[in-house]
Formats: C-alpha cells, sequence, structure tokens
C-alpha cells in the first residue's frame, strides 16, 4: 500500500475517533500511540481530503464501527478489524499480520520492563515478520504452548523464540511436547521443575498474545499431526468449534473435555482473564471459533477482520459481564 494511502487510512481513524466516537486528542494520540500535535495534523488532513462531512467518508470507518460493536458486545478493551475486500487468502493474512504487528507493538514497543506470554501458530508466526526494527533487551518473552514437535523437532510455529529475536530479549520456552502420547506422560511433563519455572512466570505476564484455531475436519491441529482425524470428529461430536493454547471449546466458550485433551500439556488461561489478553484470527473458517472464545469471556482484545467481525455480530450472543 502506498505511504500516501497508509496516511489516509490512519487520518481517517483520527477523523472517526474525533468526530463520531467523540474521544479526546488525548485519548485519540495513546490509542494511535503518536503525539497530540500528530492527532491534530491528522484530524485536519481528514478535513481537507473532505473525509469527514456528516459521518467519516471512508472504509475505514465502516471497520471501526464494528470494532468498537465487538468491543461493547463483548467487553474489549482493545479491537482492531481490517477491511475484507474479496481479498485472496495471501492478501487476508497480510492484512491480519500487519494489524496484528501493530497490536504487538502497543505493549512490545515499552520502555518498561514487560513479561510477554505468547501462544503459537500461524497468524502470530505471520506477524513476527511484519514487526518494526525494535530492541528492547530488558523484556522477557515465554511460551504457554509446547515447543517441541510430535516428530521431536523445534515447533516451526514458535512465536516466542522469533519475537525474542527480534527484541534482543531472553525468552522462556516450554520444555514439552504440545501434544504428549498418553495422560500420565502429559502429567509428567507438567510436573518437571523447568515446565514449573515457566508456568509461574506466565501466570506474571503483563500481556498475553494468543492465536485462535478452529476444530474441523483438516484444521491446524489435524493438518500439524497433533490430532488424528478420528479425534478430531470426537471433539466435533462433544461441541467444540475452536481452540485456544490448543485446548477446545464449544459454542459457548466452555472447555470441551475429550481423551485427547487430556494430553495437552499447554497452559490454561483464566476467565476473566488476570491480564489484557489478545486474541488474534481472521478468515472465513474462524468465525464460530472468535464467536466462541468471545462469548466464554476469554479475551480483553481481538485482532480479526472485516468478513469475521460481521459474521460473529450476527450470532446474536449477548455480552459477557466481567
Amino acid at each position: 500500500m502506498p505511504r500516501s494511502q497508509e496516511k489516509l487510512d490512519v487520518a481517517a481513524r483520527a477523523a472517526w475517533l474525533y468526530y463520531v466516537a467523540g474521544r479526546t486528542q488525548h485519548e485519540i494520540a495513546e490509542a494511535l500511540a503518536v503525539s497530540r500535535p500528530v492527532v491534530q495534523r491528522l484530524i485536519a488532513l481528514a478535513v481537507e481530503k473532505n473525509l469527514v462531512r456528516v459521518r467519516v467518508e471512508h472504509r475505514v470507518a465502516d471497520c471501526l464501527s464494528l470494532a468498537a460493536a465487538l468491543s461493547e458486545r463483548f467487553g474489549l478493551a482493545l479491537c482492531e478489524v481490517v477491511p475484507f475486500d474479496d481479498d485472496s487468502e495471501d492478501d487476508l493474512k497480510k492484512k491480519l499480520a500487519v494489524a496484528s504487528a501493530d497490536m504487538f507493538e502497543r505493549f512490545l514497543g515499552s520502555e518498561t520492563p514487560i513479561v510477554v506470554s505468547v501462544s503459537s501458530g500461524r497468524t502470530l508466526k505471520s506477524a513476527v515478520a511484519e514487526l518494526s526494527p525494535l530492541e528492547r533487551v530488558q523484556h522477557r518473552l515465554v511460551s504457554m504452548v509446547g515447543t517441541i514437535a510430535q516428530d521431536g523437532s523445534s515447533n516451526p510455529y514458535d512465536v516466542a523464540t522469533l519475537i525474542s529475536e527480534r527484541l534482543g530479549c531472553k525468552r522462556f520456552l516450554m520444555p514439552a511436547p504440545l501434544m504428549a502420547d498418553n495422560e500420565e506422560e502429559s502429567r509428567q511433563w507438567c510436573n518437571h521443575r523447568l515446565y514449573q519455572v515457566v508456568e509461574r512466570l506466565s501466570a506474571a505476564a503483563d500481556v498475553s498474545f494468543v492465536g485462535i484455531g478452529d476444530i474441523g475436519p483438516d484444521c491446524p491441529q489435524e493438518a500439524d499431526g497433533f490430532i488424528t482425524r478420528a479425534e478430531v470428529l470426537d471433539l466435533m461430536a462433544r461441541g467444540a468449534v475452536g481452540e485456544l493454547l490448543g485446548r477446545s471449546i464449544d459454542a459457548e466458550g466452555r472447555i470441551v473435555d475429550a481423551p485427547c485433551q487430556r494430553r495437552l500439556t499447554s497452559i490454561t488461561l483464566h476467565v476473566p482473564p488476570r491480564m489484557p489478553t489478545i486474541g488474534f484470527a481472521g478468515g472465513a473458517a474462524k468465525h464460530r471459533a472468535v464467536a466462541a472464545v468471545l462469548r466464554g469471556g476469554w479475551l480483553t482484545g481481538l485482532v480479526t477482520d472485516e468478513r469475521c467481525a460481521r459474521a460473529v455480530l450476527e450470532q446474536g450472543s449477548a455480552a459477557v459481564a466481567f
């Protein structure tokens, strides 16, 4: 996207927040991570380009309205919705990666040392590639999911390592596979001293970034060999529609009990979240999973796309009280 178009998009966002959402310039500056003088110039640019009339005449305004509706319905503190213009799958992934990287940087840009806990997955991995150059050796990254793949190799979607390498900071990896071979082995992994070090650090994190997965034939967990087709069908029969950290949830956001789930070693999130917990997901297959996660109250923030956001809102679920 040309830089002039990017600037116009940001100007439209600032104008919408100022004229429609009624935010102060100070609040807008914090939301966009810029100074108040920059906010003033952005609003002036929106007026100059005739974006401001009775309402903001720009596609970004639709996404801002969707983000506001999701935030109000599900009690989110942060929500970003990227436009969907009949994009190809690759184009949509790129948009989500850029928006997700922007969300990362709101927290990673802190000069104060913070602990960041992360899951793994394709969306989060793509976002890391879009991060701006940023040296923050004072931060610590901790993985909430196993960093060992089924064949004993490193997890190809290990996000904690990738972010820590970009920041130059220390990382703490989960010394276990995502799925143990059996329930007893899972208990052994989770009782290991090093596992408990990572678990305690994750519990003290300042923010968590988590990917949202869907459950169905050929879903990522099956495609990557963590569970079989028979186990996918069993989860679906028990009502599973999505997963967080490998943990399957039903349409109401409740954890699904199933034999394969007892092999998990990943850390369990808390409801309501004890820290800012941002979810990342988009695409045609994800709206049921995203709706379930929101309905269950697992998140305080979300990055998704316009089509997914509309589908979630059309499901008409009630807001979760925190």
